[in-house]
């Protein structure tokens, strides 16, 4: 029997709001918490806040004056080819913790684990399938995870550069907390405060300024300067962004978060520097955007800048968010880096590396060809 045009329509219509209440009931805790109380004095005395949020002091560059026409016809009939045409070779092998020396692996997009002197700090962790306040709508993952959140070593620091959801995941965060209670959670000014809405307790958080460090496990860890902005709703700003920099004994890694190119790369360089092993964002970039996502050819630079033996790039090939085709951004990268004679390794999402000399001299195999 045939169903009534007015009664499909209705069907449909339910249907549609019982997806629109699923997709936005986890949205309001997704979205974290404002600071306030002593949290938000901290952040106030800031040299970096004022007039109620807090700033970039340095723009290098001006964003284009591309229309939102401009970005929507580019989106539509760019041509790129945004996502891999064949599965991502992943690497699944087992992370231990008893490793000597130091090692890097990335888990895809901007997440990482870095193992110096004993200890183990995980750079930015999304594990969830779309980096979005919902789980219904958003940028989904080009590849899987390729280790389980649960197979990962112990964890001594979790280390969070801003608070956009590609780079803080309430899921990840939450899971972790819940599987590594002594796991602490060394964070820019501000981002605290979503940390305790999600369930984390206020002596495992490390709340930081640019230049401020704190030590886990042996290891110091300092936020240092970026070009970005933050915000997980409407409202912009009131929370920092921070690059980072992991110092053990001997060795220290560097680590840009998302970023414009700016000059506080190089004065990082001379503090801090040199450096093991940068790992550097160099995706999601867009004329647009010259502020806020370094290209290729700019992450480069800033390797270059901080003094790093070796450069890891980050922030690509795992969520399609910005206009170039999805390989894109590596090509341009190794262009760069030979002209500029910088070293560059590009794993595969999983592939722990051992940083030495060895690990220096090595060429890149493009793994990412066999699926473009």
């Amino acid at each position: 029997m045939r169903r009534a045009p007015g009664l499909a329509i209705a069907a449909g219509g339910a249907g549609l709001a019982a997806w629109l209440l699923r997709a936005g009931r986890p949205v309001p805790e997704a979205m974290g918490a404002r600071a306030s109380g002593e949290r938000a004095a901290r952040m106030a005395a800031s040299p970096e806040w004022s007039n109620g949020k807090f700033h970039n002091q340095q723009l290098r560059f001006e964003p284009s004056s591309r229309s939102l026409a401009g970005s929507v016809r580019e989106l539509v009939a760019g041509g790129q080819e945004r996502h891999p045409v064949g599965d991502v070779p992943l690497v699944r092998e087992p992370l231990t913790a008893e490793v000597d020396g130091l090692h890097v692996t990335w888990l895809g997009h901007s997440t990482a684990l870095v193992q110096l002197d004993g200890t183990v700090v995980l750079l930015d962790p999304v594990w969830s399938e779309r980096c979005s306040p919902s789980q219904q709508v958003g940028p989904k993952r080009l590849h899987p995870v390729p280790v389980e959140l649960g197979d990962l070593p112990p964890v001594d620091a979790v280390v969070i550069s801003h608070d956009h959801y590609d780079h803080l995941d309430m899921d990840s965060v939450k899971e972790l907390a819940r599987l590594r209670p002594k796991t602490r959670f060394v964070v820019p000014l501000g981002i605290g405060a979503h940390l305790e809405k999600w369930g984390v307790a206020p002596e495992r958080i490390d709340e930081l300024d640019w230049h401020e460090d704190a030590k886990v496990a042996g290891v110091r860890l300092v936020a240092t300067p970026a070009q970005h902005f933050s915000g997980r709703g409407l409202s912009r700003d009131g929370t920092l962004w921070a690059s980072w920099v992991i110092e053990g004994a001997s060795q220290r890694v560097f680590y840009s978060g998302d970023t414009g190119y700016f000059v506080g790369f190089a004065q990082i360089g001379e503090r801090y520097g040199p450096f093991d092993v940068s790992l550097v964002q160099v995706g999601a970039y867009d004329p647009g955007w010259p502020t806020i996502h370094m290209t290729p050819e700019h992450g480069v630079e800033a390797h270059l800048d901080v003094r790093a033996a070796v450069m890891v790039p980050v922030h690509w090939g795992t969520f399609n968010l910005a206009f170039h085709a999805w390989s894109e951004p590596i090509e341009r990268l190794l262009v760069e880096a030979e002209r500029r004679g910088a070293r560059v390794v590009v794993p595969r999402p999983g592939e722990r590396l051992r940083i030495d000399a060895a690990t220096a001299d090595a060429e890149p195999t493009p793994w990412w060809r066999s699926v473009t």
